[in-house]
């Protein structure tokens, strides 16, 4: 019995260990990825501001990637899409996913790797909002008290920024914007439907209609600035290629995550991230960190950590009065066969003294 004991405590103990290894992964690949975008895109680092290329060059690279692994080697099972539904259901997130990533990396040439990282706290907010305008989640005064101060947090981060650019500010809250609404859309137009993607079958699908959907502001906005220039020629393939690969091994290492952990650890994990990246734009990179951006970035910290609190217990208590409901549903199911053979039994003795 202490044998079985033991063997199943050194299993659950590896199946944790494992987890929170692809977590920590995770983390690593997620603040390589800002971070590198940041040097590439900057004009004081490696000087490349051409954030619609760098997003195509990113979803050509995961496409081709994608296929291999679904088409060529079979490692991922595919979820099959009917055209009807790839048209009004996939292509519409394809467009928002693309909108966002362009807004988001253009920021990175006007803001720091770390104000970013406090506005993008403003998401829950978002995704709050567009929840209810979309009739997604139901209004409550508490949830909303609650989005206000995470709201005053970031507002106060931002006032408290050295290096406020007001055009960054601007296309890093239209890309949060644009993230919310692609965030619940794929809760109304996928999840709703039954259809749930992995990050490597997402890629195979979005990434070519983002590639598609990017190419028509890159030619009228950064192709003329190429030619211009002469970029292009000199195309560094190891910046880029290594690059590519740590976007690409970032979506695995979110397969791997969402597969052996929890969405609230995912949560934790995020917030765990961008502490880290804030502690590591401030450390390495420089970046100037008031007071008061601490002080306004720690309250919308503590309002974010209560929201997903808050989601953690409705997930719960949906999940007790599923099992509730299954229980009710089993004794009765067991009480009907009782019956049943009861009136079974009941039959055979009237039918014996009938004779």
């Amino acid at each position: 019995m202490m044998a079985k004991n033991a063997t199943l405590s050194g299993g659950v103990l590896k199946k944790v260990i494992l987890s929170y290894t692809y977590l920590a992964i995770w983390i690593v690949l997620s603040g390589t990825v800002i971070v590198y975008n940041k040097y590439i895109l900057d004009k004081k680092l490696y000087d490349w501001p051409f954030p619609i290329s760098l997003t195509m060059i990113h979803m050509g690279f995961c496409s081709s990637l994608a296929f291999f692994l679904v088409r060529i080697l079979k490692l991922v099972e595919l979820f099959t899409l009917s055209r009807r539904v790839y048209f009004t259901c996939v292509l519409p997130i394809g467009a928002l996913y693309s909108l966002s990533l362009w807004l988001s990396n253009s920021a990175y040439i006007y803001l720091s790797v770390s104000f970013i990282q406090m506005l993008k706290a403003l998401m829950p907010v978002a995704v709050y909002t567009i929840g209810i305008l979309l009739k997604k989640e139901s209004f409550k005064k508490s949830t909303m008290c609650n989005m206000l101060a995470i709201s005053i947090g970031v507002a106060i981060a931002a006032y408290g920024e050295s290096k406020f650019d007001s055009f960054g500010v601007s296309l890093q809250l239209l890309s949060v914007l644009v993230e919310a609404t692609r965030l619940v859309l794929i809760q109304i137009l996928l999840n709703s439907k039954g259809i749930k993607l992995n990050p490597i079958a997402t890629l195979y699908y979005v990434a070519p209609s983002c590639f598609v959907f990017l190419s028509i502001p890159w030619v009228f906005v950064e192709l003329p600035v190429f030619k211009e220039r002469g970029f292009g020629l000199d195309f560094d393939f190891m910046v880029f290629g290594t690059n590519c690969l740590c976007a690409f091994a970032l979506n695995l290492a979110v397969f791997l995550v969402v597969g052996n952990t929890s969405a609230l650890t995912m949560n934790i994990g995020g917030v765990v991230k961008d502490w880290l990246l804030i502690a590591f734009s401030w450390s390495v990179i420089k970046d100037s960190v008031t007071p008061l951006n601490l002080v306004g970035y720690g309250l919308a910290f503590l309002g974010v950590a209560y929201y997903n609190h808050q989601k953690l217990q409705t997930l719960k208590a949906k999940e007790a009065e599923k099992k509730c409901q299954l229980q009710q549903d089993d004794e009765e199911e067991g009480g009907g066969l009782l019956l049943t053979e009861r009136e079974q039994n009941g039959t055979g003795e009237k039918g014996d003294s009938q004779y």
